[in-house]
Formats: structure tokens, C-alpha cells, sequence
């Protein structure tokens, strides 16, 4: 049977200090001791329900790091300030100097100028390959290889990772399974699949409202006790600490996520059909001529559908200009990055998102200048997005009635 996150967060109650059936959040930076013995403890290790500095841990964090974990079925969790900080804390407490990282050649643009420009300052190299590849994977281990990184639908071109081979592979060689599960909360779980760690940006379908800033790491207690090493944790020293009142309007909003998700999955289903109709081509998991269509539906939760992230090739930079403008003129959504927010937004990835990765990267990789890659929202009446966007493609001249 299917992990089912939906009923892991239903089953989890938790107590504000007075009663409350929200957490109390805790507004302070440092807290107070009765005993010094008991300070002097702290520093050693983490003590259940006593606090240090905001720094390490603070109630709310914590509550909503439990949360997280409960969703993604690991032992811990732990919250940061943005994704890139869960990504960049991670790597940087499994790797050290002459180690090296395989990673999937269709990642975030921010991912990718952290392997490709900042980590190799620190003497750690990145190879960037097709980690559908199950071949070209292995003949990439060696020795030195600490993590193999990869996204479980991939940004923007929402390819899906075989993450059960990949994870084969990754316990054969004793090497960390690293899965950014930004795009399909819910809809997969990593670790039910054999990850090691999974990475969030909750700034996306997660938190759901586009008001914040914010990112998790969900693993074993083991990874995130080390994380959170008084002496030698990553986040401890670096500090990407998430402000306590950001983290319980996302511990609110994660309540709703199984609601959203299945909404934004629907939306976007019907979108994708009918231009894939209309003989656009189209990107989503949930069409059949999806090249891994089948393996999503193996890997998949039951219920949640296919994902609300789809992506138009309108071949030309020019066209998808034309569209995005249009689209925003005519109240579809906004022209913007991101993603997971409750109105649809749109960008083109080449030029933004991905505008990191060299053009001609971007070209052996697949993602074409006329890319759009659309979040779609929760519209209540897709019938109606659907037609007033295929206005949209008349009124520029790309559709012809």
C-alpha cells in the first residue's frame, strides 16, 4: 500500500502552550536556564523540550520541522531560511575538499551555479549527467563521489528521476541519495522509495501563499543532529535560521497542502490535455506521450494526480513573449517566477529560472527558448483558463481558429 502524507499530517496534533489548537510561537532569540548544569548540557546535545539559542532550535521550528518530517516519513527534519539553504547546508555536511558530487543535468538554475561556479572554490566537483542513465550513473562513481543529486520531477522540463535505481545504485556504493522534492510534495515520497535526504523550497507548493521565503531538509535524526552540531553542524555555524513567525503561517498552510495539491494537479490535467488537443506541444507527466508517464504513476501516492507545474514549447523566445504578455493582460496569472502559489504564474525558463546554465547547455539539455513554464493556480473555473488562454494564442497569431 501507498504512503498516504495526507493522513501522516491528520494524525499529528499538536498543542499551543495554553491550549491552543495552533503552536505558540515563541518570540525570542535566547532562552533562560534554571540550573547552569543544564546550559552546560545543552552544548553536548539536544535535550526534548529545552531550548538554547534560536539559532539551533527554537518551539515553533521545531514543531514544524516534526510536521515535515511526518510528511516526507523521516525520522527528522529540520526547517531553514530558503531552499537553496537546505540545499547548500546539505552538501556542504556530507562533502569536504577533493570530494565530488554526481548530479542530474536538468536542475534549478540556482542549484546549478552552486555546482557549477561556488562549490568548486571549495575544492568540490560536480558532474553533471542524465541520471535517467542508469549506465552513465554508474560509470560516473568513484571513490570520491559523496552524494548523487536530483530533483523527482526535474526543473523545468519535469522529468522523472528513477529514484528506487538510482537509490540501488547509491547503497552499492555506500553514497548519500540527495532528492529536491520541491515540485511534487505529496505526490511523491522519496525516502518510501529509498532516498537518503529530501530538500524543499517551501517558498513553493508547500507554504502555497508567495509571502515567504523558506526551505527544509527532511533525513534521518542522525543527518540532522549533525546538522545542528553545536560545534560542527552546517546550519548551526552558518546560520540560514527561519524566522518563527514564518514558520507557523507554514505549519498553518501545510494543513491544506493534500486540498491544494490535488486542485493544482486537476487544473493543470486539463490545461495539458486540451493543448496537447489543439497540437501544442506540451510537457506534463500526467499526458501519456510524457516519456515517463508510466514510471510517475509507479512511483506515485495515490490521490494527488500528476502535479500543477506544466510547461508550453512555444519554439520561438518571441512567442512566449507575446503569450506570457497576453496571458497577464487578460488576468490568467502573472508574469513571475516561482511557483505553487494559489493564482497560476508563468516565466520563460531559459531567461530566468534556468538563466544560469550557459545557453548552449541549455540546448544539449533540451530547454528550448520557447519554453513557458506555467505553475498553474487553483482557478476554480479551468474550463474558462483554458479558453481565454487559447484566446490568448489566437490574439497573437500563434493558433489559428
Amino acid at each position: 500500500m501507498k504512503f498516504n502524507p495526507a493522513k501522516a499530517l491528520q494524525n499529528y496534533l499538536v498543542f499551543g502552550e495554553f491550549g491552543g489548537v495552533n503552536p505558540s510561537i515563541t518570540d525570542s532569540s535566547t532562552y533562560t536556564f534554571l540550573d547552569p548544569k543544564r546550559m552546560e548540557e545543552i552544548f553536548e546535545h539536544e535535550i526534548e523540550g529545552c531550548f538554547l539559542y534560536s539559532r539551533h532550535w527554537n518551539p515553533i521550528n521545531k514543531e514544524l520541522s516534526k510536521t515535515l518530517a511526518r510528511m516526507e516519513d523521516t525520522e527528522a527534519a529540520q526547517v531553514v531560511a530558503s531552499g537553496m539553504a537546505a540545499i547548500s547546508s546539505t552538501v556542504l555536511q556530507l562533502c569536504s575538499t577533493g570530494d565530488e558530487i554526481i548530479s542530474s543535468h536538468t536542475i534549478y538554475g540556482g542549484t546549478y551555479a552552486l555546482f557549477k561556479n561556488y562549490l568548486p572554490r571549495f575544492g568540490i566537483t560536480v558532474k553533471f549527467i542524465n541520471t535517467n542513465n542508469l549506465e552513465e550513473v554508474e560509470k560516473a562513481v568513484n571513490e570520491k563521489v559523496k552524494i548523487i543529486y536530483c530533483e523527482s520531477v526535474s526543473n523545468p522540463l519535469l522529468e522523472i528521476v528513477n529514484i528506487p535505481e538510482l537509490s540501488k545504485i547509491s547503497k552499492k556504493h555506500n553514497i548519500k541519495l540527495v532528492v529536491d522534492n520541491t515540485f511534487s510534495p505529496m505526490i511523491i515520497t522519496p525516502k518510501q522509495l529509498g532516498a537518503d535526504i529530501i530538500v524543499h523550497s517551501m517558498t513553493k507548493f508547500i507554504n502555497g501563499t508567495s509571502d515567504c521565503v523558506a526551505g527544509c531538509i527532511c533525513a534521518s535524526k542522525e543527518f540532522i543532529d549533525s546538522l545542528t552540531d553545536v560545534a560542527s553542524g552546517t546550519t548551526m555555524l552558518l546560520g540560514p535560521v527561519l524566522d518563527s513567525f514564518r514558520a507557523a503561517s507554514i505549519l498553518k498552510n501545510i494543513h491544506t497542502l493534500h486540498i491544494r495539491m490535488r486542485q493544482h494537479s486537476h487544473n493543470a490535467q486539463y490545461l495539458s490535455d486540451n493543448f496537447e488537443k489543439l497540437g501544442l506541444k506540451v510537457f506534463y507527466p500526467g499526458l501519456k506521450s510524457h516519456k515517463q508517464h508510466e514510471l510517475l504513476i509507479e512511483l506515485k501516492n495515490h490521490g494527488f494526480g500528476f502535479g500543477g507545474m506544466m510547461v508550453l514549447d512555444m519554439e520561438t523566445l518571441e512567442n512566449a513573449q507575446k503569450l506570457m504578455v497576453k496571458m497577464q493582460e487578460k488576468n490568467v496569472g502573472y508574469l513571475a517566477v516561482s511557483l505553487g502559489y494559489f493564482k497560476t504564474l508563468f516565466s520563460s525558463p531559459g531567461n530566468s529560472t534556468s538563466s544560469e546554465i550557459p545557453e548552449e547547455e541549455q540546448k544539449e539539455i533540451g530547454i528550448s527558448q520557447g519554453l513557458v513554464r506555467i505553475s498553474v493556480g487553483l482557478d476554480n473555473d479551468i474550463e474558462d483558463t483554458f479558453n481565454t488562454i487559447k484566446l490568448c494564442l489566437e490574439e497573437i497569431g500563434y493558433l489559428r481558429t
